[in-house]
């Protein structure tokens, strides 16, 4: 599917072929070391090395949605990824997500918060990673600044 395709799709549409192409994204980063998982580990990240951050995930549930503290993070950290221009997105299936970027048994304790990294060596590069960009810039050109993306069913 061409981006244009994706762009004249209905809302619904396209948050489902959106969330295709972040699963295949989050997978093609984990297999080639450049994911990070966790609100801290990824604290840590954009303190230490905020250049390599490329893309942000942000997701919660309706378990983890009156977590104030949560949200004060996902706050900050939203802060951060605008002021360094880092395209951003939520996931609204924490567990799906966990899923996806976990170990082999699917389990993770702290999956709120991802961030695609740019490889040490520059050897990795996912054109699909440039269709979520496209895909956050053209929601941010209607007030839509961090985006609900829905993860497909397994």
């Amino acid at each position: 599917m061409t981006l244009e395709e994706v762009l004249i799709q209905k809302p619904a549409e396209r948050a489902q072929c959106t969330g295709k192409v972040l699963e295949e994204v989050l997978l093609s980063a984990k297999d080639n070391d450049c994911l990070t998982v966790g609100v801290y580990e990824s604290a840590k990240v954009m303190n230490v090395d905020p250049d390599s951050v490329s893309f942000c995930i942000l997701a919660t549930d309706e378990e983890w949605e009156c977590d104030i503290a949560l949200q004060i993070h996902f706050t900050l950290i939203q802060s951060y990824c605008f002021d360094n221009d880092i395209s951003i997105v939520r996931v609204n299936d924490m567990q799906r997500l966990a899923e996806i970027v976990g170990d082999k048994t699917g389990q993770l304790e702290d999956a709120h918060c991802s961030l695609i990294t740019n490889s040490a060596d520059g050897s990795w590069e996912d054109p699909a990673l440039e269709k979520l960009h496209l895909f956050c810039e053209e929601s941010r050109s209607v007030n839509d600044w961090v985006p609900e993306i829905t993860l497909p069913k397994r």
